[in-house]
């Protein structure tokens, strides 16, 4: 694989990843979407056949990786780090396109749900004041949640170790389904990954939103600091330092146990 087939690929595989698991919370989340209050279920099973497409589409330019936790999981198993930056790099400029369509499809939802009086009063948002004005009990706003995680409880050392055990399950998986030439899954490996990815939504999804994956977040939340989506509200940047750090972390701890137990 050259980089420029690396790049290309994870660009259009992330970008279709994050399209259609935005798409899902945009779908249950904005007024006047047919899919509205839809519900986990729905939002779990979106990402998880978000993941099956995206890599199915990726995977033979670049393996279909689509997140930087995989990427340097499969790093640290294989001792190659030579093309880590090529696949980070379109893991977000992909994160931030799929971000950025999601917007486009639901545009009409979106100004019609930022400008229900019902829906800003909820969040805290006064339409009179600043577009960046936060509600402490919900720092994200009103549609903060289609673009990134937040969680449920705001406990720093809970939020961080969930991250973490949920991305060493996905990473340690990966990890032991047969690599092809330590960079890609073989086409049954796409769909238990996908299937996984589900798994994880339902059963440890629940306190943080299951980022699992850094540019999953990071991607999306910039796209949503840089929208002109009047009301918004902030971005949260106090929280988005954890599901980037919380996945990386779990991506060591599993190229770590695989070392130790499985190689």
């Amino acid at each position: 694989m050259s980089s420029g087939h690396i790049f290309i690929g994870e660009t259009i595989g992330t970008a279709v990843l994050i399209l259609l698991g935005g798409g899902v919370c945009a779908a249950v989340t904005l007024k006047k979407s047919k899919a509205k209050d839809a519900g986990w279920l729905a939002i779990t099973f979106g990402w998880g056949f978000a993941v099956l497409a995206g890599a199915y589409i990726a995977n033979g330019l670049s393996g279909g990786q689509l997140n930087p936790a995989v990427t340097i999981g499969i790093a640290i198993k294989t001792g190659d780090w030579s093309n880590v930056p090529v696949y980070l790099g379109g893991q977000l400029l992909g994160a931030m396109i799929g971000a950025f369509l999601v917007w486009v499809v639901y545009l009409g939802q979106f100004a019609t749900h930022l400008t229900d009086p019902e829906v800003l009063a909820g969040h805290g948002v006064d339409p009179a004041g600043p577009v960046t004005k936060d509600d402490a009990r919900n720092p994200g706003g009103p549609v903060l949640g289609i673009f990134s995680t937040g969680p449920e409880i705001r406990n720093t050392v809970q939020n961080l170790l969930t991250e973490i055990i949920a991305t060493t399950v996905l990473v340690l998986f990966i990890l032991t389904q047969g690599m092809t030439n330590g960079l890609a899954l073989n086409g049954l490996g796409i769909l238990l990954t996908s299937l996984l990815v589900v798994g994880i939504g339902l059963s440890l999804g629940g306190p943080t939103g299951y980022a699992i994956n850094p540019v999953r977040d990071l991607g999306p939340r910039i796209v949503h600091s840089l929208l002109p989506l009047p009301n918004k509200g902030g971005s949260d940047w106090g929280y988005a330092w954890i599901p980037v750090v919380g996945p990386l972390a779990g991506a060591v701890l599993a190229g770590g146990i695989y070392h130790l137990a499985f190689a």
